[in-house]
């Protein structure tokens, strides 16, 4: 091949014909994500008879990966600009040393089922029966007992937990329970030159909790 060409380049590939993965059908799984993001490799396969190939020529050829969709939440027009209003408040009020003297807070909702992942948690076995009996079913209490937590974030640390197991948490519980807490904390690590920042809670907008 030297002798004849200058190289020892092949012209075609060693191998037998591509007659699934060819450039037409290529073409078509393109087509087919430029009509809808949101495609299903089953569906494309059956929809192209092309069996399992269709997810190489996603991966292969096409150089594309699976994302799952990201939950975010909902906000409105009006949220969105108070967002960037207090952003750019920070910005031009703060420094970064000051930025590092802030307490974040916020509580959080804890049931006795946890949370479950069933799309990484899973149970290799032979069959069904064989992967229930390896822990294969995870239960779930219809109505089980939760307990609300609170907890506070600096750049020096921590708060200690306050739990809130005892019904709803207003205005009085949070004064009573977490705004000292937060208070000693603050105190006890920055001083008297330090700020607490907390979300929009009813109990923490409360006329009473910002007086």
């Amino acid at each position: 091949m030297i002798a004849e060409t200058g190289s020892i380049e092949l012209s075609t590939s060693p191998g037998r014909p591509r007659i699934i993965r060819t450039k037409n059908t290529i073409q078509k799984v393109k087509n087919s994500l430029k009509r809808k993001k949101r495609v299903s490799t089953r569906k494309l396969a059956s929809e192209l008879k092309i069996s399992r190939s269709a997810q190489r020529i996603l991966k292969n050829d096409l150089g594309l990966t699976s994302y799952k969709k990201r939950i975010e939440p909902l906000l409105t027009d009006t949220q969105k600009a108070k967002r960037t209003t207090f952003a750019n408040w920070v910005r031009h009020n703060f420094s970064k040393e000051q930025s590092m003297r802030i307490l974040f807070s916020d509580e959080k909702m804890f049931d006795l089922n946890g949370m479950y992942n069933c799309q990484n948690d899973q149970v290799w076995a032979v069959n069904h029966v064989e992967a229930d009996k390896n822990g294969g079913v995870e239960q779930k209490q219809q109505f089980p007992q939760k307990v609300m937590v609170s907890l506070g974030i600096s750049s020096e640390g921590a708060t200690p937990l306050v739990i809130l197991d005892n019904g709803t948490v207003n205005c009085q519980r949070y004064i009573d329970e977490v705004l000292p807490v937060a208070l000693k904390y603050g105190n006890s690590v920055f001083g008297d030159d330090w700020m607490f920042q907390q979300n929009t809670a009813k109990p923490h907008i409360h006329q009473l909790s910002q007086k």
